[in-house]
């Protein structure tokens, strides 16, 4: 019995000693520091304002980054990015090789048969008014090219290309492959633009050959 009691003493002095120790232990606990760390938020602004800058250097400098005024062959300077201002046979390249390649071929000579040639085409160096008007609206039905005939369709481009951009690829078509025309002016695409905005599907060879006489 004595030691029954001496055990239930020292249980209560042991659990007496544990709490003293907590009590101790919560007195002694550091405070939680109040507001909010000042590192992460000095991190936060330094990354908005790199983003920020960042944003208004690509918008002065990235030129959109427009295929057509990057030249991808041109060696970087020290100095900064380079925008090439090329001509407009370069730019005209560009969108043929986008575009119009896969029918017309990189030699310009087209596929035999199916998609008449470029290289000594009659149409290609004629009036520049039907050539235009083709871009825009296309062509379908027979054409008489080079003493070949043809009979196909071409895709309506002018919802696709820009008026400078048609320019361009006819400047370029017009003076590639042993061809020798006048280039095309944007200002010319945009007056022939206005003036067949009424007309209602792709030209025909006969409706073309009437522009010019």
């Amino acid at each position: 019995m004595s030691d029954d009691h001496s055990f239930v003493e020292q249980s209560g002095a042991s659990d007496d000693s544990l709490q003293q120790v907590h009590a101790h232990m919560h007195e002694n606990k550091p405070e939680k520091p109040q507001g909010y760390a000042a590192f992460p938020l000095v991190m936060l602004g330094v990354m908005c304002s790199l983003i920020f800058f960042s944003s208004i250097y690509l918008a002065h400098y990235s030129a959109h980054f427009d295929s057509l005024i990057f030249n991808e062959h041109q060696q970087p300077t020290k100095s900064g990015p380079v925008v090439v201002e090329l001509t407009p046979v370069q730019r005209g390249k560009k969108v043929f090789n986008t575009i119009c390649i896969v029918c017309h071929q990189a030699t310009g000579q087209g596929v035999p048969g199916t998609y008449p040639p470029l290289a000594g085409s009659e149409w290609a160096q004629g009036d520049e008014q039907r050539i235009i008007r083709i871009v825009i609206d296309g062509l379908n039905g027979p054409i008489h090219v080079e003493n070949k005939d043809f009979n196909n369709a071409m895709a309506p481009l002018g919802s696709t290309l820009r008026d400078e951009q048609i320019a361009d690829v006819l400047t370029y078509v017009r003076q590639e492959w042993g061809n020798k025309a006048p280039a095309v002016e944007a200002e010319t695409v945009t007056k022939v633009r206005a003036a067949i905005a009424g007309h209602a599907g792709p030209f025909t060879s006969e409706e073309l050959l009437k522009i010019g006489k």
